[in-house]
């Protein structure tokens, strides 16, 4: 039996519809992010990063670095095993409780990843509630639909952000217990739920409300708790999920919610139980960009701004850029082939670093270049990219938006 050649077969099935991924070699530089170094076989090159999800550059601030490393000093590099044998770190139970008071929570819980928490903390909470029905956002990401799917209870897919086919399904539900699973900001098109008004509904129905606010966190409200904290609903909703390793700049995921709720996630959750824990020096670390994004807006007011000046700029040139209200931007290309092409000439042409995003992460035919600016990215930046993208455009005759379009 030729087992390789099964394993060939599918990776030949990938090239074949134009979805086999490629990962450029890139190496960050702390003291010049979004700077970075591509390290390719004619030799090393300074990149400029367009696509990151360290969203406000903490993954490179003196106070989160610092702590990672004196942390380290001390306690060393890894965590000792699992929470449950070895692991529970003082530094692990100091950053659940900056969650829990981040998002108004008694409780945190914190995750190796915000996949796992999604997945894992989705599952067990489903799992725990008798007869639950699952309702669940159709453009919801692929970790949620995971714990969906491993919850094993009856579940319906409401459209995407579609209160009147939500309310459809709360109601036909009649008095079974519900749990609703939704984002705050979706990645991919950058829009944004209408939470107080799933909160209402939930409330009307007598539904459980978790929130994925993973895109959101440090980067809306106040204190950075999201969306949900910008629009003043964070009391309303039962769990929150966010994650570590984008706009917080390290890694890691977690929920919040009521103390009940994450003790019992917390006893009866095997992607909790049974994996090693975060090493506290990256807990501290964590901990640190938390604290710091709490006390400061200074990083959120300059992402927004430079976000407005890309989306401005890329609207003049005319490119068919996707609208949002958020920092995401996603630009339009509509077609596998011409989506790695963009993203490599403007690597190999004008060391600019953003990834192609296709099936089966957007739908075919959606395929685009998501564009996250923060912070660091200066005037100059803003106007190269602009320039590169429309370069590379004509080049490869893709099409641009009318004034009249781009005015719409």
């Amino acid at each position: 039996m030729d087992y390789q050649r099964f394993f060939e077969d599918a990776v030949d099935e990938l090239r074949r519809e134009r979805r086999y991924r490629t990962f450029a070699e890139i190496e960050r530089d702390a003291a010049r992010f979004p700077h970075a170094v591509w390290h390719r076989p004619e030799g090393a090159r300074d990149i400029v990063i367009w696509c990151s999800n360290d969203y406000l550059g903490m993954g490179c601030h003196d106070d989160v670095v610092e702590a990672m490393c004196a942390t380290a000093r001390q306690a060393g590099a890894g965590a000792g095993g699992t929470r449950n044998i070895s692991g529970n770190s003082h530094a692990v139970v100091e950053l659940e409780r900056e969650l829990a008071d981040l998002h108004g929570k008694e409780a945190g819980l914190v995750f190796t990843s915000g996949y796992i928490s999604n997945q894992t903390g989705i599952s067990t909470l489903a799992r725990l509630i008798p007869d639950c029905l699952v309702l669940s956002d159709a453009l919801n990401h692929n970790s949620m639909i995971e714990g969906v799917r491993q919850a094993g209870r009856d579940k319906q897919i409401f459209r995407h952000n579609d209160l009147a086919h939500l309310e459809e399904l709360l109601k036909a539900a009649g008095g079974r217990p519900k749990l609703v699973v939704f984002e705050s900001v979706y990645s991919m098109d950058g829009d944004v739920a209408p939470i107080g008004a799933i909160c209402d509904l939930a409330e009307r129905y007598g539904a459980m409300t978790y929130l994925d606010e993973v895109h959101a966190v440090g980067m809306y409200g106040a204190r950075g708790g999201g969306i949900a904290e910008r629009d003043g609903v964070m009391h309303r909703v039962d769990v929150i999920e966010g994650t570590l390793g984008k706009a917080f700049g390290v890694v890691g995921g977690y929920i919040t919610g009521r103390a009940s709720v994450i003790d019992a996630v917390r006893s009866y959750a095997p992607g909790f139980i049974f994996t090693t824990a975060l090493p506290p020096a990256v807990a501290a670390a964590a901990a640190a960009s938390v604290r710091h994004l709490k006390a400061s807006g200074a990083e959120r007011a300059r992402q927004h701004a430079q976000v407005a000046k890309v989306k401005r700029a890329l609207e003049a040139a005319g490119l068919p850029q996707l609208a949002t209200s958020t920092h995401i931007v996603p630009v339009m290309v509509g077609d596998a082939t011409a989506c790695k092409a963009a993203s490599d000439l403007l690597l190999e042409e004008h060391g600019i670093y953003i990834q192609p995003i296709n099936y089966p992460t957007v739908p075919r035919g959606t395929e685009r270049l998501r564009i996250t600016p923060g912070p660091f990215h200066d005037d100059a930046l803003v106007a190269q990219l602009a320039r590169a993208l429309v370069d590379v455009w004509s080049r490869l005759g893709l099409p641009f938006e009318s004034r009249a379009e781009a005015a719409e």
